[in-house]
C-alpha cells in the first residue's frame, strides 16, 4: 500500500489533526510533542520515530548530478525528493530503480501522477500544503485504490461437499459494498474473490464489515504482497479489501470468528493452471463473477466463470519466494 506523509514544517494544528484523522502513514515536524499531544502516529522528527539524515533522507533535485545522488542515496535508505518544477522524468528514473522513494507533492494531481508513474508508482507522497482538505483528499485518494489488482476470470470444474471443518470469518473495521470481499486460497498459487456479506437474504440481516473467507488453513492476501494464514489473524492486523474491478484498500480486522461448519471444495481453473478453495457450505458464501455480482456457493455449476487471481507458488512466512514448492 503507498504511503501518505504530512510536512508539519512550520507546526500547523489543522494539518496535523487533518493527517490524524484522516489516517496518514506518519508526519514530518521539526518536534516529535506537538504531535504527540494531539494522538499517535509516526513522527519523522530529530526526537522522532525516525531521524532524519539517519533513517531517511531529503533531497532536492533540479540537475543531473542532483539525481544521480537521489539514485544512489535510494539504494540503501528511503528518501524524499523535492522536484520544485515538477518534472515526471527524475520520478520515473528513480522509480526505475526500486521502491525507496518519497514524492513531494502539493495537491491532488501532483499525488496522482507521482504515484502511478511508470505504472508502479513511487511507494509514497509527503504532502506539503496550508490546506487540511487536500491531506484529506489525497489519504482518501490512496486509500480508496490505488494499489490496483490484476484479477483472472475463473472457470468452476467442480464443487462437492468437504465434511466439517473450522471456518474463519474475518469482521473488519470498515463497512465493504456489493462487489468487494477478499482473496482467498488453498494454495499461494491461486486465490478466490470472496465476496463480503453486503446482500440481504431471507436468513440472515447483513454484515458488511464481515468476509466469510474459508477454511483455518487457507492463505489470505494481506498489505505488501503477503499472505497471511486465516487462522492467524486477530484483532489489529490488516488485511486487503478486493473489487472486482481491481480496486483495493487495506482494512483493520476487529474481531475473527472461528466456528465449526460444514464445508464445501470449490475447484477451478484458469488457462491450464488448477485453483481450489474451502469455503463452508452455506448460501450466505458468495464469490464474485465478471460483472461484479455475487454467486452463491450453493448455486455454482462446473463452467461457471468467476473472479480470482493467479499467482507463482511459493511462500514462507507469507513472503513470495522462488524456489520450489509443490502444493496440491
Amino acid at each position: 500500500m503507498k504511503q501518505v506523509l504530512v510536512d508539519l514544517r512550520p507546526w500547523n494544528k489543522d494539518l496535523a489533526i487533518a493527517a490524524l484523522e484522516s489516517g496518514a502513514d506518519g508526519v514530518v515536524a521539526d518536534s516529535a510533542g506537538p504531535v504527540r499531544e494531539l494522538g499517535r502516529i509516526p513522527v519523522i522528527a530529530p526526537d522522532g520515530d525516525l531521524i532524519p539524515e539517519q533513517d531517511i533522507r531529503e533531497i532536492i533535485i533540479s540537475n543531473t548530478e542532483d539525481q544521480a545522488v537521489a539514485m544512489e542515496a535510494a539504494k540503501i535508505c528511503r528518501i524524499i525528493v523535492h522536484t520544485p518544477d515538477w518534472t515526471i522524468i527524475p520520478l520515473e528514473n528513480l522509480v526505475a530503480c526500486g521502491d525507496n522513494v518519497i514524492a513531494v507533492v502539493t495537491n491532488l494531481k501532483e499525488a496522482e501522477q507521482a504515484l502511478t508513474v511508470l505504472e508502479k508508482g513511487v511507494a509514497g507522497v509527503l504532502v506539503k500544503t496550508d490546506d487540511p482538505d487536500i491531506v484529506r483528499s489525497i489519504s482518501r485518494m490512496v486509500q480508496s485504490g490505488t494499489c490496483g489488482q490484476q484479477l483472472n476470470r475463473l472457470t468452476i470444474t467442480a464443487v462437492q461437499p468437504a465434511g466439517m471443518g473450522e471456518r474463519v470469518c474475518v469482521d473488519t473495521c470498515s463497512l465493504m459494498v456489493d462487489g468487494e470481499g477478499m482473496l482467498v486460497g488453498n494454495t499461494s498459487s491461486g486465490f478466490f474473490l470472496v465476496h463480503a456479506e453486503t446482500l440481504v437474504n431471507p436468513y440472515v440481516a447483513p454484515r458488511p464489515f464481515r468476509v466469510n473467507a474459508g477454511g483455518v488453513h487457507a492463505y489470505l492476501q494481506v498489505p505488501g504482497g503477503k499472505t497471511a494464514y486465516l487462522a492467524d489473524l486477530k484483532a489489529g492486523d490488516r488485511v486487503m479489501v478486493i473489487h472486482g474491478n481491481g480496486s483495493c484498500r487495506e482494512a483493520t480486522v476487529g474481531r475473527v470468528k472461528i466456528e465449526r461448519r460444514p464445508l464445501f471444495l470449490v475447484e477451478a481453473e484458469s488457462e491450464g493452471q488448477k485453483l481450489s478453495v474451502i469455503l463452508q457450505n452455506a448460501e450466505t458464501i458468495r464469490l464474485v463473477k465478471p460483472d461484479y455480482s455475487a454467486v452463491s456457493v450453493t448455486s455454482l455449476n462446473p463452467g461457471d466463470v468467476i473472479l480470482g487471481k493467479v499467482e507463482s507458488g511459493g511462500r514462507h512466512f507469507g513472503m513470495a519466494i522462488d524456489e520450489t514448492i509443490i502444493e496440491k
